[in-house]
């Protein structure tokens, strides 16, 4: 027979095989365990797997202690003196030697024990044999295993990252999602670094842990020897597999992470819209090198990481652009008002990108004490709203600073609004206060109602009667706007908001007024701390809707009564004009304690207005006044364009006319006419308790 081969055996040629020549064949050697004499005699194959000579070993089992370290002894021992003791047949372990040049070698026995017939042992007879290959292919299979395994978490872990990305609205929230108990610790990483490129050069904006950056680089220039710069120059990652490679490659940036124990780092340019916006750093103290798939996965989170940052850094633009351009629109100070503080305060819609109509506006008026507040919205949430209501804004300003009521105030705001041809209509309450009295006159143009919080922390919701929204005078006809008057007592505070701070889906209305009144009645006395609470409020809701809203809170008096101002503007033929002056000297009288003589001042006015109007054929502007001195008074004053002086007559029997100046005569206490410029003022005065 022709050899086939190069064996370290020849087969005989008989068959069946000898057994020692197949052991030998399968790298299996046997031996012979006299128990009793305490022998352990071995093959030739057997010398070959312990890596021994036979003039090395004297057939005694303390002799491998040679090739044998001692824990692997003790544990084989273990074994071998527990299948004895527990009555086993057969026994197998796997143990380490050592070998002649100092390397280990994964061995595996198998041995059969053979005993007496009264089962005391006698005899292990067995095979030993190399078994490094089979456990280097098994640690293979499971090493790709674990690989495959990591793979797999890491996959899933860039898929929750990116899911949580995408709802991130600025550039610290991606920075928060990365730093999270989701985020790149789970990858394995021990530190990250992120940069954004501003003008040329590369801006540290997030390290984990904190303060584990390098000194001198929280600013960079892109052509810096560091890794963030190269990959921002070249688009491409960069995977630094070991410490001497990090070492070798960027020897300035090493010496600051060495005592950080980095064994391995990516750095992932962050690429958006075909240009680089930034570059990112993971650092690892536990591992060495990248598989392919590892690095795909790391590309792939730079990926969806940039796409953020593009997107947050957008929503932030948009933010800036629509918070600048609605703050551009509402009034940049609000005045100074004797007798009053005042709080205001905005916040934008939870969209960044949308720009709301909502506004306020605090007015002086004339005559001094007295202040108009407005609250408002605009339909619809883009720059048309905000450009209505920025128009919108100034002509009601203006029509208030004129001195007109509050419901002609009203009414011309809406025909400006029907007039500017856009489809947009607005919501609107305007109160004008006088400060010295507590009297506010109050139209409402289809807003929500106001709040006012007492001295005893209770609120209440107040009811204003009200009419349409401002805009819709060509499908309604005229408009009418009712006047609701309130009496705001020293230390009262006044609210006006806009619905975003009401208004939840799913929420009825009147609930959410009772809400907000329990808020407001639990919150500081302070109008600028109880604006921040509400504001928060606002904040913590996260609207999709603008939050407008006005605190005033009326001071309490230094002494006891403090001087008042009164004024109201009547035109001829205007009927609601005169009720309103009417309306506001009765509430005035009583709320400056006259209650007693209130009928009497009434009719006064009444007469002195009815006579300047008739005998002027122009307007009348009436200004009521408490006078502090020693005695305390209160003083009517009616202002005309004419200079003829009043006359005062006899009435006949019949006669309608010419009663008035004697009703003012024998009524009040004194009364005169001043000069005033082109025209003139009859006044009088009522002396009150």
């Amino acid at each position: 027979m022709a050899d086939r081969g190069a064996s370290a055996l020849s087969l005989p040629q008989d068959w069946p095989a000898h057994p020692d020549p197949i052991l030998a064949l399968n790298r299996m050697g046997s031996f012979d365990w006299d128990l009793d004499a305490g022998l352990f005699h071995m093959d030739a194959q057997a010398f070959k797997v312990f890596d021994l000579l036979p003039e090395e070993y004297d057939d005694r089992p303390e002799t491998l202690a040679l090739r044998v370290p001692p824990p692997e002894a003790a544990r084989l021992d273990a074994v071998v003196s527990r299948a004895i003791k527990d009555g086993s047949e057969n026994y197998g372990v796997y143990f380490r030697i050592r070998c002649r040049d100092g390397t280990s070698r994964w061995t595996h026995t198998q041995g059969y024990i053979r005993r007496d017939d009264s089962g005391r042992p006698r005899r292990v007879v067995g095979i030993v044999r190399d078994a490094t290959e089979e456990l280097a292919d098994s640690e293979a299979c499971s090493h790709r295993a674990a690989q495959h395994e990591a793979f797999r978490q890491q996959t899933g872990v860039v898929q929750v990252i990116s899911a949580a990305l995408a709802h991130a609205r600025s550039i610290q929230d991606v920075i928060d999602v990365l730093k999270d108990t989701h985020g790149v610790r789970h990858l394995g990483a021990a530190s990250l670094v992120m940069g954004l490129v501003e003008a040329g050069r590369i801006r540290l904006v997030a390290e984990g842990p904190a303060g584990s950056f390098v000194p001198g680089t929280r600013v960079t220039r892109i052509d810096e020897p560091y890794p963030m710069s190269e990959v921002v120059r070249t688009l491409s990652p960069r995977f630094i597999e070991s410490p001497e490679e990090f070492a070798e490659s960027y020897p300035i940036l090493w010496p600051h992470l060495h005592d950080l124990h980095i064994t391995s780092a990516v750095y992932l340019p962050l690429i958006a819209q075909a240009r680089p916006i930034g570059a990112m750093g993971l650092l690892y103290d536990d591992r060495r090198g990248f598989s392919a798939e590892e690095r795909a996965v790391l590309v792939a989170l730079g990926s969806s990481i940039a796409q953020s940052l593009m997107r947050a850094r957008l929503y932030e633009q948009e933010k800036d652009l629509a918070q600048g351009l609605q703050q551009a629109m509402l009034p940049r100070t609000i005045p100074r008002v004797r007798g009053a503080d005042i709080a205001v305060r905005y916040r934008s819609a939870a969209l960044g990108r949308d720009i709301g109509g909502d506004w306020y506006d605090v007015i002086p008026l004339p005559g001094g004490g007295r202040v108009g507040a407005v609250i408002g919205d605009v339909q619809g949430h883009d720059t048309h709203a905000a450009a209505v209501m920025g128009q919108l804004r100034i002509v009601l300003r203006a029509y208030a600073a004129e001195g007109h009521t509050p419901a002609t105030v009203m009414a011309r705001a809406s025909v400006f609004l029907h007039e500017l041809d856009t489809d947009r209509f607005a919501t609107c309450l305007y109160a004008q206060a006088d400060l010295a009295t507590g009297v506010i006159q109050m139209v409402r143009a289809g807003h929500i109602d106001p709040l006012v919080r007492r001295n005893d922390g209770t609120c209440d919701r107040v009811p204003v009667e009200g009419g349409l929204p401002l805009g819709l005078s060509a499908e309604f006809g005229r408009l009418e706007y009712p006047v609701s008057t309130l009496e705001l007592d020293p230390g009262h505070t006044l609210l006006l908001c806009t619905d975003g701070l009401v208004e939840q889906p799913g929420t009825d209305l009147d609930d959410s007024m009772r809400g907000l009144a329990t808020l407001i009645g639990n919150g500081p006395d302070e109008v600028r701390d109880l604006a921040d609470r509400l504001i928060r409020l606002a904040e913590e809701q996260a609207g999709d809707d603008d939050v407008a809203l006005l605190l005033l809170r009326r001071r309490v008096p230094d002494a006891a009564r403090a001087c008042g101002r009164l004024r109201q503007h009547v035109a001829p033929g205007d009927a609601e004009a005169l009720i309103q002056a009417r309306h506001m000297i009765r509430a005035a009288v009583r709320a400056w304690g006259a209650r007693d003589r209130a009928d009497e001042i009434e009719l006064v006015a009444d007469e002195l207005i009815t006579n300047a109007l008739i005998h002027t054929e122009g307007s009348a502007i009436v200004t009521l006044r408490a006078l502090d001195g020693s005695d305390h008074r209160l003083r009517i004053e009616v202002e005309d364009s004419s200079s003829a002086l009043p006359r005062r007559r006899e009435a006949g029997e019949q006669g309608v006319s010419g009663r008035g100046l004697l009703l003012v005569d024998r009524l009040a206490d004194v009364w005169g006419v001043e000069a005033r410029g082109g025209g003139k003022a009859v006044w009088c005065e009522f002396r009150i308790p």
